[in-house]
């Protein structure tokens, strides 16, 4: 990996007005003392949805950036447009980073590295026999193959679109055994046999206000992870919190998966705990 002088990102998406991340890449960026450019291209006030994405990807080409963070709707949409995928990538089915060199655009999945890393950091000892996840999209598809990956027995996936929910947990039993994930139909049942939740849509955002999964349901012994990052405390977390439930905020996987990225568009190694320290200095 070549180091870059100067670089040029963006990040593509909806609704990302009051996205960190050009704050944690630039913040990182002076400290090494790059020239680091971190630009928010957002469809909702240009108006555009995915199928602007070719346009925007040769725009990005042709003005010389060196890559592009992809967050919802575009983590799925993305992948036609590209030369290359990692092996990440590949098999998780979703990219949030492509990297743009000699005429080339190249995507990877920091996502799945990023929640696995704060998963570690803040819920490391849990049991994890049975997780319920909520959302089968394309952060859903990394969080789903990092929790497999960290030892869940049985991971039981819920989505709005059913079949998405199913293919998910095809491809996940594909690589990780039969009968390690199941799209589920009671949720109630599922949430009362297990022993964490994790919600990767984007319910909960500041622009998506509300919770995926009705407090009644939530019970003190269970642990929730929640992948939303602004606001830090969404309403899921507040009610998990208030039965006394251990739960583990977005802000790990924002910045870990952030920590990543900075690493493929610069070619530098960037201080992770560095980065951490900024984001929570960002308040919530």
């Amino acid at each position: 990996m070549t180091a870059h002088a100067s670089v040029l990102a963006g990040l593509i998406g909806s609704g990302i007005q009051a996205s960190r991340t050009p704050a944690l890449h630039e913040h990182e960026g002076d400290a090494q003392g790059l020239r680091y450019l971190y630009r928010l291209i957002d469809l909702d006030p240009l108006q555009l949805d995915v199928s602007a994405l070719p346009q925007l990807l040769e725009a990005a080409e042709r003005t010389g950036f060196t890559g592009l963070n992809i967050t919802f709707p575009c983590k799925q949409a993305i992948i036609p447009l590209l030369d290359e995928l990692s092996p990440e990538a590949r098999g998780i089915g979703a990219v949030n980073t492509v990297v743009l060199r000699g005429g080339r655009r190249v995507g990877h999945n920091t996502d799945c590295l990023g929640f696995a890393e704060g998963f570690r950091r803040g819920l490391g000892d849990v049991a994890r026999e049975r997780v319920v996840q909520m959302g089968a999209g394309g952060a859903g598809a990394a969080v789903a193959h990092a929790l497999l990956a960290e030892g869940v027995g049985t991971l039981v996936i819920f989505d709005v679109d059913a079949r998405r929910a199913q293919s998910l947990a095809d491809n996940l039993n594909q690589h990780f055994g039969a009968g390690r994930a199941h799209a589920g139909k009671d949720l109630p049942g599922a949430l009362a046999t297990a022993e964490g939740l994790v919600n990767t849509t984007p319910m909960g955002m500041a622009k998506l206000p509300g919770t995926p999964v009705p407090a009644e349901l939530l019970r003190p012994a269970l642990w929730v992870a929640e992948i939303v990052y602004f606001p830090l405390e969404t309403q899921l977390l507040k009610d998990a919190r208030a039965l006394g439930c251990r739960t583990l905020d977005g802000g790990t996987m924002a910045v870990f998966q952030a920590v990543k990225a900075f690493e493929l568009f610069s070619g530098n190694e960037a201080n992770a705990q560095r980065m951490l320290e900024h984001f929570r200095r960002l308040g919530a």
